[in-house]
């Protein structure tokens, strides 16, 4: 019954529960927030002049009213129950392949593993078409179900959130009463429980020691996607985009600890929609069609955001769209015959055309 009269006392933290359902809708592709300011990073890169971000005109896209949609189903209770800043049901999963899911071994992709070839394969193909010969970058996935390992989830309790035995000990029975007495939870698998995206560079984190660098793609971000109509594009889409902030860490144009501002961030995120829709589109890279890349167009804008303030902005849907578009455009200039650009030269290239691409 522990388990239970802990549930019962966050139901009670009602005042909560708007704005933590807010927060949880705009995990989506947080790819690199989650870590900056882990390490102390010096001489960073010279940054362009960049446009300020200026609100204007933005419409939530489809993938976070779809998120959103998954809690109304909910009710009042569990949604309540799910958005606890005690309980870190949202996290939890996400944040245990961030710290514990170190090797590429054993990895599947999608909760029925549906996902697991194409990105393995999508894989090799980016790093033989960028060149990019780090073998220490790991592809892992974010499961919900891990909540149903009650050691998991006290080991999660434990080091990463930082409670006490006995409150580890209480939340993790918490976490076993609401998978059993919530069918709607889906023992974990809800896609609310494992929405994002995340590329994180080798560092060192308290109380868990160093964790190599790594892509995290979640359950609940690829089934989002299938049931938007994207399912034979996101996951190629995700994993390239992920992979474009890891070239931008080798660059130094993005690197652990560097001071975020929403234009600052706008860019990095954007310059990753090009990354992907260039490898997407060249006749050397994936070779898509343009229905299929217009389609990754639509992925990118699902993930945009209107949060014109956040330190975290990933620019607009309309602009995330633009800076796919002015990607795969880029790839096919020449037809078959394009060549294959470096990494900083395209980055390069972006930058100059920036600020058309925000407008």
């Amino acid at each position: 019954m522990t388990g239970y009269f802990c549930v019962m006392k966050i139901i009670k933290k009602k005042n909560y529960a708007m704005k933590l359902i807010h927060i949880i809708t705009l995990t989506i592709a947080s790819s690199l927030i989650l870590l900056a300011g882990c390490r102390k990073s010096d001489n960073n890169p010279a940054i362009p002049d960049l446009a300020d971000v200026v609100p204007g005109n933005c419409t939530t896209p489809p993938l976070r009213l779809w998120l959103f949609s998954q809690f109304v189903t909910w009710g009042q209770e569990l949604t309540l129950i799910s958005a606890s800043p005690e309980l870190h049901m949202p996290d939890m999963a996400n944040f245990y392949a961030l710290h514990y899911e170190n090797s590429g071994e054993n990895q599947y992709f999608g909760t029925n593993a549906e996902h697991t070839d194409k990105i393995n394969s999508v894989y090799k193909d980016l790093k033989r078409f960028w060149k990019y010969n780090n073998k220490n970058v790991f592809v892992v996935g974010s499961h919900g179900s891990m909540m149903q390992d009650r050691e998991k989830v006290f080991k999660m309790y434990k080091t990463v959130f930082n409670y006490p035995d006995d409150k580890a000990n209480r939340y993790a029975d918490s976490i076993g009463t609401l998978l059993k007495t919530y069918p709607q939870f889906l023992k974990g698998d809800h896609p609310a429980f494992s929405f994002n995206q995340l590329a994180i560079p080798d560092t060192t984190i308290a109380n868990v020691g160093r964790i190599p660098a790594k892509i995290i793609i979640g359950d609940g971000l690829l089934k989002g996607f299938d049931e938007l109509g994207f399912k034979d594009v996101a996951p190629q889409a995700i994993l390239a985009h992920e992979l474009g902030h890891h070239l931008q860490y080798e660059l130094g144009i993005l690197k652990t600890g560097m001071k975020l501002v929403p234009k600052t961030s706008r860019r990095i995120e954007l310059m990753a929609d090009a990354y992907a829709a260039y490898f997407l589109a060249h006749p050397q890279g994936a070779g898509m069609s343009l229905t299929n890349l217009q389609q990754v167009a639509e992925v990118f804008f699902n993930t945009g955001d209107c949060d014109f303030a956040v330190d975290s902005h990933h620019g607009t849907p309309a602009q995330r769209k633009a800076a796919t578009e002015w990607g795969y455009k880029l790839a096919t200039v020449t037809g078959k015959q394009t060549p294959i650009l470096p990494a900083e030269d395209l980055a390069k290239l972006f930058d100059a055309e920036l600020n058309n691409i925000v407008k």
